[in-house]
């Protein structure tokens, strides 16, 4: 246990030191020599080697220090815990120190520093948030995700294999006053004000193994204009090859229309990402680059500006498009059910 502490990397310097002590004291060392090693006085040495002697490892801790008894008691405390993970009063969406010390008046507690600091000696933030998904387990998850990660690996004979999503609400904003250009020490500065002029959505179909991608305006996402895309690619691509789609379970993929669509179109073959694994779609990391390069910091003076430069980079991204490298690190659990499954493990982009 000693040498534990010794070696370890994030252990704080006066633990590691009082280990030091007892080990070179167990080592034979004096305590005039002791001292020397690392750099402490000799009364120190005779402490810390005392205290190990009497009563192990506990004698290596901090003793309690004597203070100012606490002005609040542990009713107080209970009270304060208590509030902060209740829900906050009508129409406040959250607990603040403030809040906090208002809603306990009566124990003439303050916001500052007393209710803050009860509060993080005890690590509870009622300020900080966590984005939680609520959903049951998905008995068909590495199946589907195997699934798809076979198309991304080896495309089917015959076969193309398309990622197809869409991308939504990309709002067309223009500067009142253009950006001032960067120079030595300092970056682009740009104009707060802005002009809304409308939002663009597209549709994008990316071939897996050619990184090649079409993009097409979508003027409103449901399932009519998903299935009159799905149209055009089955128009365009050679009816002698089989069309594999990985589509996520969003509303227009997964209709009755859709369905009933699909089932007319045997040629069409669609595989669905597990649900709330839209990450798996490997169209998103053209959506991605699209929004580094083209959206975060554009400016655009219609939706119609916006369209062309979002078309504009697809067909620039095509005259080097290479297809996406994909690997997969992660384990799934092993049963003897899923042992098959275990060997077509999903895959992450790099």
């Amino acid at each position: 246990m000693l040498l534990e502490r010794v070696r370890a990397h994030t252990a704080p310097q006066r633990v590691v030191r009082r280990a030091r002590i007892v080990l070179l004291a167990a080592g034979g060392c004096s305590a005039w020599r002791i001292a020397e090693i690392v750099r402490v006085d000799v009364s120190t040495v005779v402490r810390w080697r005392d205290r190990y002697a009497q009563e192990g490892l506990a004698g290596l801790e901090d003793r309690p220090r004597s203070g100012r008894p606490p002005m609040y008691g542990p009713e107080v405390r209970l009270r304060i815990v208590a509030t902060a993970t209740s829900t906050p009063p009508r129409p406040y969406g959250g607990w603040s120190h403030r809040l906090i010390a208002a809603h306990l008046a009566d124990t003439g507690i303050s916001a500052s520093p007393q209710a803050g600091r009860i509060l993080a000696a005890l690590q509870v933030k009622p300020h900080r948030v966590r984005g939680w998904l609520t959903r049951p387990a998905d008995p068909q998850f590495f199946s589907k995700a195997a699934e798809v990660c076979d198309l991304y690996r080896t495309c089917p004979p015959r076969s193309v294999v398309l990622s197809v999503d869409e991308k939504t609400a990309m709002a067309a904003r223009s500067r009142k006053h253009p950006d001032r250009p960067p120079g030595p020490g300092r970056v682009r500065w740009r104009e707060f004000e802005y002009v809304r002029h409308g939002t663009v959505s597209v549709t994008a179909a990316l071939d897996v193994h050619t990184g090649q991608v079409v993009v097409e305006e979508l003027p409103r996402n449901d399932s009519a204009h998903f299935i009159r895309f799905l149209a055009r690619l089955e128009r365009c691509i050679p009816t002698d090859l089989t069309i594999h789609l990985v589509l996520d379970n969003g509303s227009s993929h997964t209709s009755k229309a859709t369905r009933a669509w699909l089932a007319k179109h045997p040629r069409i073959v669609a595989h669905y990402t597990p649900k709330h694994a839209s990450w798996l779609n490997q169209v998103e990391i053209f959506f991605s680059l699209l929004a580094r390069a083209v959206l975060r910091h554009g400016d655009f003076s219609s939706r119609a500006d916006l369209l062309e430069k979002v078309t504009d980079f697809a067909i620039a991204h095509n005259e080097t498009a290479r297809p996406f490298s994909w690997n997969y690190k992660g384990r799934p659990r092993q049963t003897e059910d899923e042992s098959a499954v275990a060997a077509k493990e999903p895959c992450h982009a790099r």
